[in-house]
């Protein structure tokens, strides 16, 4: 039967903790792969932020989203050129879900990738933004140029979240080192202060 690829592993543990008619957030919204997968868990009263540097990859997930047949199944989704550290500007409502999908868009410049420092801010801001039980997903992609830096980076932060206040795993195939994998956070429940996460580190 095989494994779950890293995609699919991080869309199945979203859903499992994602209620339809909360607000979640695409922090890399490249093909739209994600942001419609998100409008559909969320629902029609749900809300999804997308947020893309790239104005194409931005067009294409609006297409996507045009062309799904059941426009009433579907979140109000807002695409955001911006950088995905920026999202804190952006978000008002207790966030369910926040997904990385990292390195660069393939039907865009590959010379534009996610950079180490701003996916880490990004990602200090998403512990922030989640609600009681929400989950981050991070696919790290090891295998081009600069992007072995960047998850070993997102590994070195994961690994130094306190586990009071976060469950943390990781999900790779390791007798492939240079393929895909995907790091994911959990906001426990019973955690006192939001703000706890950032002090106890």
């Amino acid at each position: 039967m095989g494994f779950y690829s890293v995609l699919t592993m991080a869309q199945r543990w979203v859903a499992e903790r994602v209620e339809r008619g909360e607000t979640v957030i695409d922090a890399t919204a490249g093909g739209g792969v994600d942001t419609l997968q998100l409008a559909l868990l969320v629902g029609s009263k749900g809300k999804v932020l997308a947020f893309d540097v790239q104005q194409d990859a931005l067009d294409k997930t609006a297409q996507r989203l045009q062309t799904y047949e059941q426009q009433d199944k579907l979140a109000y989704v807002e695409l955001i050129k911006d950088s995905h550290d920026n999202m804190a500007h952006y978000a008002n409502d207790p966030i369910a879900a926040i997904m990385f999908n990292l390195g660069y868009f393939p039907g865009g410049d590959q010379q534009i990738i996610t950079e180490p420092e701003s996916t880490i801010r990004a990602l200090e801001q998403s512990l922030l933004l989640l609600r009681p039980g929400g989950i981050l997903t991070c696919v790290l992609y090891p295998g081009h140029p600069g992007g072995d830096t960047e998850a070993e980076a997102v590994e070195r932060w994961a690994a130094t979240l306190p586990h009071e206040q976060v469950n943390c795993v990781l999900y790779r195939q390791p007798q492939r080192p240079a393929a895909p994998y995907l790091v994911a956070v959990e906001k426990k429940a019973t955690h006192k202060s939001v703000q706890s996460v950032q002090q106890a580190k």
